[in-house]
Parts: C-alpha cells; structure tokens; sequence
C-alpha cells in the first residue's frame, strides 16, 4: 500500500521511507501543505502521516479541507506538538491517530496498519480468496497453504485484486499504488505485472484467475466469467 508523507524535513523522510519500506509500505513524500493538496487531487492513497510544522501552514489546515471535501483518507499526524491541546485539536480536526515526536519506527508501522484494518476498503490483515493468501504485514503469498515467493510488485498487484475480490479493479489503482508520484509509468507498466502475477499463480496451482475488463481494469474470480482475458 502508497502512503504519502507530508513532512519538510529531507533526514525525516528518508528515515520514514526506509522504516515503511520494511513495514511493507511505498511512500510518495512532500515538503508542503499545498504540494500535499495537489499529491491528493492527483492519486489515491491507503493513509497519509501528516506533518503540522509545514513551511507554508499548519498541516491541520490541510486536515480540515480534506474533511471538508469529503476525503476520507486516513490520516495520522506526526508532530512535535505533543501537547494535550494540540493532540486534542488534531483528532478534533480529523485525524485517525496522533503521534509526538521523537517516535519509535515500529510504532508508526503498527499504527498505520491499524489505521488500515478499520478502513473500510482496507480492512484485514490476511487476505484470502480461493486457495490464495496474503499476509499483508509479513507481505507473504500462501497458496494452497504453502509459502510462496513473490516479486514485491507482483505481491501488490496481488493484493489490491484481493481487497477488491470480486470487483473491477480500476487500471489506475494499480498506477497510483505501484509507481505513486514520482513513478515513470509506461503505457503497458501494469499490464506486464498483472501478466507475470498471472503466470505465477497459474504455475503454482492457484484456484483464482485474473481477468481483464477491457479499458477498464482487473477482476480476480474463482472460475471463468465470461470476460476475455488480455
């Protein structure tokens, strides 16, 4: 899953990148809360960690026009501001969680997958559909109760068709969580992925396979639906 970092500080960001790189996450970062505002217009998010401290405004104010917008994406603000006040302003203003700094990268992690399981659209830790599963924490691929080894690309394709199992999954979530802002994105980047997920669940047995719905997006099913694979 793509987070996205609201944070000015270049140390921070690197240090979060590398710590949610190990949790399992990507992360797109930027330095203010108008470059946050354009990220949010543009892609679509699992959360974000929100930075008040920003150069141009307090990180709240973005909080608060994204609620008032409607956008639901969850947010965990992360700021010296640690005061009860403060901690009190930014739950008030919309935030999911709220964490001081200093922190601990293992917390952070756990906090933000926490985050995910009461999302609605990202609820779970383990997927599961047919004999396929994954582990979203530990970002292993079970198939038929055995341990697989994935590519990390494969595995996040693999796991937006399981969160949206049964669904159409739309091309562009796979752009916005495979490559985010900074991803040089080629005409058929997420066709060759869905390709090579394809072989390899083929290969190792799996029940479930991955349809195209053309000029729209990826449906994994149990069984033929009558849509043309690509």
């Amino acid at each position: 899953m793509r987070v996205l970092l609201v944070e000015d500080s270049i140390e921070l960001v690197a240090l979060l990148k590398k710590g949610l790189a190990q949790g399992g996450f990507s992360a797109d970062s930027v330095r203010t809360a108008a470059d946050a505002a354009h990220a949010l217009a543009t892609m679509r998010y699992a959360a974000m960690v929100l930075d008040r401290g920003l150069p141009d405004e307090d990180g709240l104010n973005l909080l608060r026009d994204m609620r008032r917008r409607g956008d639901s994406t969850p947010v965990l603000v992360l700021t010296a501001r640690d005061g009860v006040t403060d901690r009190v302003a930014g739950l008030r203003e919309g935030a999911d969680d709220y964490m001081a700094k200093p922190f601990a990268m293992e917390e952070l992690i756990a906090r933000l997958q926490a985050l995910l399981r009461r999302s609605d659209n990202l609820l779970g830790r383990r997927l599961t559909f047919g004999n396929v599963a994954l582990d979203t924490e530990g970002r292993q691929v079970i198939i038929n109760g055995v341990v697989r080894a994935f590519p990390a690309r494969e595995t996040a394709v693999l796991e937006i068709l399981l969160r949206r199992s049964g669904n159409v999954a739309p091309k562009r979530l796979f752009e916005d969580h495979l490559f985010g802002l900074s991803g040089d994105v080629g005409s058929n980047a997420v066709e060759v992925y869905v390709h090579r997920l394809r072989k390899m669940l083929a290969d190792n047995g799996a029940t479930v396979k991955i349809h195209t719905v053309r000029g729209v997006g990826y449906l994994m099913a149990e069984e033929k639906t009558g849509i043309t694979n690509g």
